[in-house]
């Protein structure tokens, strides 16, 4: 039999926070969702692993047979698999890294120059990721390091430096009777229609409409996407508006899509992230150290 370590990630988060609603949020996932993939870790079992109750969930019998063996279980195939990817990634002098939308904005070119000239031989392979994929691969150890949008899923289990800040702006059709402002208060939006990320990343998601920003207020949905240009069409055609970094106005500007300043909500976050397993990894430090110097130099 063969299981996905999704469904086991999911187990134990559950069963550590003996509530479905603070698994959720500890994952990044929506609710619906994570209460999908333990029934499909029970069935695939054959077992109930939970007793649901108003009060939580609580393990089974078999619940905590499974869950004093999961965590160090899933510890030995991170481990493993950071290991073989990371040796083909010295075999061939090449660091993954891992980013969403920008990266770290005009700093990523300074950032990737000053790698090569600190190491000789290498190169950076930069490698896009949907906003399905917050962490952009690196908690699945896909890449060696990400630079990312903070908050993001599993942030709890990296390490992180931050890198900058930058205000959170609306990007909305040009035709938009809001477009006409020279900025935009957050309130003013709140009835409007919004593009979202998909609702399976939670509160990635949340953060992105701001929803706990409202006052109470209830989000509009007026679309759903899950990688840049779709979601430049969906605001362009008029599905909806979008939070977004101030920097998406230089490097996501098109026709049809105007970007304003948004007064009353918070601003947003870019930093460096690395698995703990790679605090020794030189080259890795390497690149990390790279990025605060190239923001610190923007500065």
């Amino acid at each position: 039999m063969d299981v996905d370590t999704r469904l086991l990630r999911s187990f134990v988060a559950v069963a550590e926070e003996g509530s479905l609603t603070r698994a959720a949020e500890r994952l990044f996932v929506s609710q619906p969702a994570l209460t999908r993939q333990v029934r499909q870790l029970e069935t695939l079992l054959g077992v109930v692993l939970f007793a649901r109750s108003r009060a939580g969930m609580a393990l089974t019998e078999p619940g905590r047979a499974l869950a004093r063996r999961v965590p160090s279980l899933l510890a030995d195939w991170d481990r493993t698999l950071r290991e073989t990817k990371g040796a083909a990634s010295r075999s061939e002098r090449v660091l993954r890294v891992g980013f969403l939308a920008s990266a770290a904005n005009e700093a990523t070119p300074s950032i990737i120059a000053e790698f090569a000239r600190r190491r000789p031989g290498w190169r950076v392979e930069m490698r896009q990721a949907a906003w399905s994929n917050p962490s952009a691969g690196l908690a699945d150890g896909d890449v060696d390091a990400a630079l990312l949008r903070l908050p993001f899923p599993g942030q709890d289990a990296l390490h992180v430096a931050e890198l900058l800040e930058e205000p959170r702006w609306v990007a909305l059709p040009s035709g938009h009777p809001l477009a006409a402002r020279a900025e935009v208060a957050f309130r003013d939006l709140w009835d409007e229609p919004f593009v979202a990320a998909p609702p399976e990343t939670g509160p990635w998601r949340d953060y992105w409409l701001a929803a706990d920003e409202r006052g109470g207020r209830p989000v509009r949905i007026g679309a759903v996407t899950d990688q840049p240009d779709d979601w430049l069409s969906a605001i362009a055609n008029g599905y909806g508006v979008a939070l977004a970094p101030e920097s998406a106005a230089r490097f996501y500007a098109r026709p049809g899509v105007a970007y304003r300043p948004v007064s009353g909500v918070s601003p947003s976050r870019v930093g460096v992230a690395w698995a703990p397993v790679d605090d020794g990894n030189e080259v890795v430090r390497d690149f990390v150290d790279c990025c605060r110097e190239a923001v610190a130099g923007l500065r």
